[in-house]
């Protein structure tokens, strides 16, 4: 059996361990990859054919379940092109390279109708199936000394002609491997993620250093905002998963930012802050380039169920906010049921409480009737949104 044979026996098993495409996806393939059978090059290879079979699920569940070689051409002329894939696509590539597919026909179908991101339901799903590079926001205090690093590695980081902390660096680079990460120098957070806060051109605009990360989770936000508000900053952060938490504050110990942030289960009843984020659990369908598996099992009722835990979320929050304070409202999603109507039903209720605002800066992203669409693939960018509320 030849080594591309082997390659295409082997993804095709993982990929049938990997089902049913589900929210547990990722620990699965994770423990799939882990296969004391895979060198690192192997690991590298069969991530990428299984990534791409999860951005090509809709099209390989219509071929025949025995045509192994019609799976591997489809693979092949879609997977990255690299050392890892090289054998694999000179044996299955089609002769000549196929058009690409429809992108909207590999999301789900309510994406046409419910994608909300300024741009064509094709072109935002188009960058939403796009393979992820890695985004970093440096310590600018610390950035010479993580260049050095990544200069030392051979890697290229790009700088962003706006948000002058973030760079880029080709995917799967190994970040999180370097010392310059592990002091501090930096950290892991998609472009679009950072854009949430600097559009909010903080600290000019915040009315005071007392915030409330109301939906902590591991903290990506919470140290960003932490070092935008600076040494006056003091963050209580939020989170029911004790996990969620504790890496939160390794991170911020990391980062130097320990002595501003306090981690709790929940908000503390009846405190007031200056700015409450809540960046709320949600279908992830901003995301999908890096959890493609979403796309799988992501469906109108699932959004529905969304936007009913949003709302409740965001209304419960926005009591923290003491007169002339923020609520900032965010998502993972690019879905207009989660965005646009999660924020125009909080007006309808609280309007007599709260007055909607456009973001301090649009970062060259659209503004939409309540707020910010962070559009997918802007500056190649996971896709979010962002609405401003003021406490009247």
């Amino acid at each position: 059996m030849s080594v591309a044979h082997n390659q295409l026996r082997v993804a095709r098993e993982l990929w049938n361990r990997l089902q049913p495409l589900d929210r547990g996806v990722p620990t699965r393939l994770q423990t799939l990859l882990a296969d004391r059978r895979f060198g690192s090059r192997d690991r590298r290879l069969y991530r990428e054919l299984l990534f791409t079979a999860l951005r090509h699920a809709r099209r390989l569940a219509a071929l025949p379940g025995l045509d192994d070689l019609a799976w591997a051409a489809r693979l092949a002329a879609a997977c990255a092109v690299s050392r890892e894939t090289e054998a694999f696509r000179a044996a299955f590539a089609p002769a000549e390279t196929p058009p690409p597919p429809d992108p909207l026909g590999l999301v789900p179908a309510w994406f046409s109708a419910e994608a909300d991101t300024g741009t064509p339901a094709a072109e935002a799903a188009a960058a939403l199936l796009a393979r992820a590079p890695v985004w970093v926001r440096l310590n600018p205090v610390r950035a010479d000394e993580a260049h050095a690093e990544w200069d030392a590695r051979g890697w290229t980081a790009l700088p962003h002609p706006v948000l002058t902390a973030a760079r880029r660096l080709p995917p799967e680079t190994g970040v999180t491997a370097c010392a310059a990460y592990l002091n501090g120098h930096y950290e892991v957070q998609d472009l679009g993620s950072q854009a949430i806060l600097a559009a909010l051109d903080l600290p000019t605009r915040s009315p005071g250093p007392r915030w409330l990360d109301a939906c902590a989770g591991a903290g990506g936000k919470t140290l960003q905002l932490a070092a935008l508000l600076g040494p006056s900053a003091r963050l209580d952060a939020a989170d029911v998963r004790p996990a969620a938490l504790a890496e939160l504050r390794a991170r911020a110990a990391r980062a130097g930012l320990a002595a501003r942030i306090r981690t709790l289960p929940r908000a503390p009843d009846g405190e007031l802050y200056d700015g409450v984020l809540v960046d709320a659990p949600c279908s992830g369908s901003g995301t999908w380039r890096r959890a493609p598996h979403l796309m799988a099992c992501t469906g109108e009722a699932e959004l529905a169920a969304a936007a009913r835990l949003q709302t409740l979320i965001l209304a419960e929050s926005s009591a923290h906010v003491r007169t002339g304070g923020l609520l900032i409202y965010a998502t993972c999603s690019v879905a207009r049921l989660e965005n646009e109507s999660v924020a125009a039903a909080f007006l309808a209720t609280h309007g007599d409480r709260f007055t909607a605002e456009p973001s301090a800066l649009d970062l060259g992203f659209p503004q939409l009737a309540h707020g910010l669409a962070i559009t997918p693939g802007r500056w190649d960018n996971d896709g979010f949104y962002l609405a401003v509320f003021r406490r009247h």
